[in-house]
């Protein structure tokens, strides 16, 4: 045995190779960037200064990544939801490096979370209540309150606790925005299986209103039926009686409350990573959930348009005429016959 160990063949390091460029080097327009990075080159350069410190690196070496070159890395995973792997060959680096700069971007961005996701003062909240009544008309409103679940890849630690009512692993994320879209608040620590009620009550600004809301003259959030009514927290009637405004009140509700459902859809569109699947730990994944949060208020703030929707490809077969009996037997044995035969 010793033998075999002396006499064995040395190990050759396979050489590394740096291929990575600078996409801001690039003749691209901003609405190209837009489209890979989420970002115009103005907030680009915005985000670089605002993470400088955090990302500049003490040294020399000539394959050391630049700020920008770090944050387009990051944008690029958040924007498009891809592999490490992808993103990786995409740039021009290695998929270890992308996990690296992936952590040192989103543990820059989560530290400034207070700087860009707040609750709002008092004369901050009297704007709030005219944009929501100028939507719909319903009064003293300060926020919309809803959860999202964000899929995440099963851990190996306490798998059953990730698993939704529709049965996939998530993070249930708890968020209240403003009549704008822009996050008021955010929090992404629970596992899928917690119910929205249970993440509101054990949430910071659930005790926080519980503690020291002083009546409604501090305003009221809206929420959906998942959440129970509250002084502070209005949800609609399950059944309204006829003729005493709960029906009207209803349909002012949904109308108002409908902005946070949009701003999910906007949030999601813009960073894919948060509508595909967060291939990290739950930990880890949290992290990027509120790192995106924090670029979607600073979109808002910089006036950056919506990312354009993809168009998506209709490469199904023609539907051919159908002259059978119409009930649902007979279509179904049209589909089988015509498509899956």
């Amino acid at each position: 045995m010793a033998v075999n160990v002396l006499f064995q063949p040395p190990v050759v390091r396979r050489e590394r190779h740096f291929r990575g460029f600078d996409p801001l080097e690039r003749e691209f327009s901003d609405e190209e960037l837009r489209q890979r990075y989420r970002f115009g080159r103005e907030t680009i350069a915005y985000l670089s200064d605002l993470m400088r410190g955090d990302l500049e690196r003490g040294t020399n070496k000539e394959t050391a990544l630049s700020v920008e070159q770090q944050i387009m890395i990051a944008l690029r995973f958040y924007g498009s939801g891809s592999h490490l792997q992808v993103v990786g060959d995409t740039m021009g680096f290695d998929k270890s490096t992308v996990y690296r700069v992936i952590n040192r971007v989103t543990d820059s961005l989560v530290a400034m979370k207070d700087d860009f996701i707040s609750w709002p003062d008092n004369q901050r909240k009297n704007v709030i209540r005219a944009g929501f009544y100028e939507k719909a008309g319903f009064p003293n409103v300060v926020g919309c309150i809803d959860g999202t679940h964000i899929r995440i890849t099963g851990p190996s630690i306490d798998e059953p606790a990730f698993v939704n009512r529709k049965g996939f692993h998530s993070i249930n994320v708890q968020a209240i925005c403003d009549h704008e879209g822009r996050f008021t608040n955010i929090s992404a620590r629970w596992p899928g299986s917690a119910h929205d009620s249970h993440v509101f009550r054990t949430s910071a600004i659930g005790q926080h209103l519980e503690n020291v809301y002083q009546g409604i003259g501090q305003g009221v959030l809206l929420g959906d039926s998942g959440y129970p009514c509250r002084q502070f927290l209005l949800t609609p009637y399950r059944q309204p009686a006829a003729g005493r405004g709960q029906a009207r009140f209803n349909r002012r509700h949904c109308s108002t409350r409908s902005t946070i459902e949009r701003t999910f859809g906007i949030w999601k569109k813009r960073f894919h990573i948060l509508g595909s699947e967060i291939r990290m730990k739950p930990d880890k994944a949290c992290r990027i959930i509120i790192a995106c949060g924090i670029l979607h208020n600073i979109a808002i703030m910089r006036n950056e348009p919506e990312v354009a929707e993809e168009q998506l490809i209709d490469n199904q077969p023609q539907m051919p005429p159908y002259n059978g009996p119409q009930d649902g037997k007979g279509i179904r044995d049209h589909f089988a016959t015509t498509f899956f035969a």
